[in-house]
């Protein structure tokens, strides 16, 4: 069975000197750069719940900042227009549930209010990026999958 992956004699080391490349260029794109920062003061917040915050919140904020980083680079990773918009429509959801989750959360926890806000200034930047970022979409470039979205 796994004998069929040592023949492939198509892979070679400019494949993987590419890949790394790719991967570079998302990983310094600077929308995944604030999505990384989100991430990041997410998981201090998060970090510094009370232990009843935390179980009430802290996994859905953590869920919401690990897929706006995940769908950013399976968007980024393809030139489909169709699977670039469902990528980012789940970025533009998961960013607006965890500003949301931010107000929750100071509802609940005596959590210091300025933390609070870093992670809402975040998501707004992340937001002014994201606008710019769907904007340069080639919408002639896509394949109908059949489900009838982002179709003219």
């Amino acid at each position: 069975m796994w004998d069929d992956f040592e023949d492939d004699d198509n892979w070679d080391s400019g494949d993987e000197e590419d890949f790394r490349k790719e991967q570079d260029r998302i990983r310094k794109h600077p929308l995944m750069q604030k999505a990384d920062d989100i991430m990041h003061l997410t998981e201090a917040l998060v970090g510094a719940l009370d232990e009843t915050a935390k179980e009430m919140y802290g996994t859905f904020m953590l869920e919401d900042a690990t897929v706006i980083c995940g769908k950013f680079a399976g968007a980024e990773g393809v030139d489909d227009f169709i699977l670039k918009m469902e990528n980012a429509v789940f970025m533009k959801v998961h960013a607006r549930h965890l500003n949301s989750m931010t107000y929750s959360v100071a509802m609940v926890d005596t959590h210091a209010e300025e933390h609070l806000q870093l992670l809402r200034d975040a998501i707004s930047d992340f937001q002014g990026l994201f606008v710019q970022w769907v904007k340069g979409f080639d919408p002639s470039n896509k394949y109908d999958d059949g489900w009838g979205l982002f179709l003219d």
